[in-house]
């Protein structure tokens, strides 16, 4: 029998910089490492994962919608851990301002675009990132990331654009 955890992830962008969380040493799950700002979807909240996300920004940031443009949905991220299927919503946004609150999961800082790959970043942040600088340019709406294993046992992720097969025409 399999089960589902639905999370989310936003990665906020200032003018050249994106907002990361460093993971607190004490996390239990990838400690020390760089990664976006996110959760777990309360069961309030699960026809909207927009509205926890928008939570755990608040949680996590001090930022509010308000402090917000461009939010949107941008990438669905797809993992099977054993018997659990992990669905990641992952939301894009511009913030409108730099001053951040400070939060228990770590430390926030704002990072140059070009240095975010010299940072450990949680493995799964660097593919997703990797992937999202280079489409940016290129697409706008959702694409969907279903990860699987590399040989060597790293994460690989196969990427495609999600369409309204009904209405959109590629």
């Amino acid at each position: 029998m399999y089960t589902t955890r639905i999370m989310t992830n936003a990665f906020i962008y200032n003018k050249s910089d994106l907002l990361l969380l460093h993971r607190s040493a004490k996390k239990a799950i990838h400690p020390g490492r760089w990664t976006g700002i996110g959760g777990h979807v309360e069961p309030n909240e699960m026809n909207s994962p927009a509205q926890s996300c928008l939570r755990e920004i608040g949680e996590e940031t001090g930022l509010n919608a308000g402090d917000l443009a461009d939010f949107r949905l941008r990438y669905i991220i797809l993992r099977q851990r054993d018997t659990e299927i992990r669905q990641q919503y992952v939301y894009i946004a511009r913030a409108l301002t730099r001053q951040l609150g400070t939060t228990d999961e770590g430390t926030l800082r704002w990072v140059p675009i070009d240095g975010i790959f010299q940072l450990d970043l949680v493995p799964t942040t660097r593919r997703f990132l990797k992937h999202h600088c280079e489409a940016i340019k290129n697409y706008t709406g959702i694409t969907v990331g279903v990860l699987n294993a590399t040989d060597d046992g790293g994460p690989n992720v196969q990427w495609v654009k999600l369409y309204d097969w009904e209405i959109d025409r590629i």
